[in-house]
């Protein structure tokens, strides 16, 4: 599949409904709790202008404005998306301190050294110019600004078959890297990682909820999940397989910080 392709494709699904259904507000493990978390790590204060990439439907960047006062501006592929967190941010009250834009991630439409944080939480591991995007992250940052990463980690050689196809890809697994990885991306853009967490429960904790949201729209909405094409029949399977890599390590959820050199 073409770099663009896949792109629209992953783009199409997270502004979907059923991904909706199935993931929450949230759309990646540890939630809004694991959000904060990363907000602490990177010291965010009243007034950081923050750039959250692949903003999704506008859950991480509301909070960071909310929570921590700061100046948010999210990204994401599908225009849907930015309609949608646009549109939360004016419900919110927050549209004077956060704005949404569709653009490409290894193509981000802001100057150099604008911002005092970059965060992209579960989407660096979909993008297919991994370290493109890093060099993005890195070029608007200011001097001394950091990136805060959540995101799903693998070892490839050892994950299951039904782990490694198209739509394992498109659910963050199939391309996703090890933390090792991540690293040595961000550190061919010149982003120093300062600090790394596991977070391998929170990634159990999601094939659970998934798990019981999945059951209980077989229930009451079996035709509208039929309608979005998602195979029923092979969901436990995938699963199950991904509940065991977790288990035998192979699947798991990392927390990075990086901070980008004072002198550049």
């Amino acid at each position: 599949m073409a770099d663009d392709d896949l792109k629209a494709c992953c783009a199409a699904a997270y502004s979907s409904d059923t991904v909706a259904l199935l993931l929450g507000d949230s759309y990646h493990p540890g939630g809004t709790t694991l959000t904060r978390r990363l907000a602490d790590a990177l010291g965010l204060v009243t007034g950081s202008r923050v750039l959250d990439v692949a903003s999704g439907r506008g859950t991480t960047a509301l909070l960071l404005a909310d929570a921590c006062g700061a100046r948010v501006d999210g990204v994401d592929y599908a225009p849907a998306n930015t309609a949608l967190a646009q549109g939360a941010a004016t419900a919110a009250g927050l549209a004077e301190r956060v704005a949404f834009t569709t653009a490409d991630a290894e193509q981000l439409p802001y100057p150099d050294g604008v911002f005092d944080a970059v965060v992209c939480e579960c989407a660096l591991c979909t993008f297919p110019d991994k370290a493109k995007a890093a060099a993005e992250f890195a070029r608007v940052l200011k001097p001394g600004g950091r990136v805060g990463i959540t995101d799903v980690t693998v070892t490839s050689d050892r994950l299951p078959p039904e782990l490694t196809t198209p739509a394992a890809r498109i659910a963050c697994i199939a391309d996703a890297r090890t933390l090792a990885e991540y690293t040595g991306i961000l550190a061919t853009a010149e982003l120093r990682t300062l600090r790394t967490e596991r977070h391998d429960q929170a990634m159990l904790r999601m094939i659970d909820q998934i798990e019981a949201r999945l059951n209980l729209l077989r229930l009451t909405a079996a035709d509208r999940l039929a309608a979005t094409g998602l195979d029923l029949d092979s969901a436990p399977a995938v699963l199950a397989a991904a509940r065991t890599a977790v288990s035998d390590g192979a699947l798991g959820y990392a927390l990075l910080v990086a901070e980008k050199s004072e002198a550049t």
